[in-house]
């Protein structure tokens, strides 16, 4: 199976909660073939890193795998919204 990452961009309602309260307005997000993997993160780099951890796992697993494979970005959309 052909998996697909992307990194989209969430503005205004499409924030979540969390990240709106520390007045955010925007936040990006991983695509796994067209659906939200994991958490918001407070910047496009946080989420290109992520998005590169789910290419070099694909690029991992075997060629005649099914499935896509499932792992987890780190949780930085609270750290990155801190930092100056």
């Amino acid at each position: 199976m052909q998996c697909r990452v992307d990194v989209a961009v969430m503005i205004g309602s499409g924030v979540p909660s969390g990240l709106r309260a520390m007045g955010r307005s925007v936040c990006w997000v991983v695509l796994l073939n067209g659906e939200r993997r994991g958490t918001a993160f407070a910047s496009r780099d946080e989420a290109e890193e992520c998005k590169a951890a789910w290419l070099a796992q694909m690029h991992a697993e075997p060629t005649d795998s099914l499935h896509c494979p499932v792992i987890t970005c780190r949780d930085a959309s609270v750290h990155s919204a801190h930092r100056p």
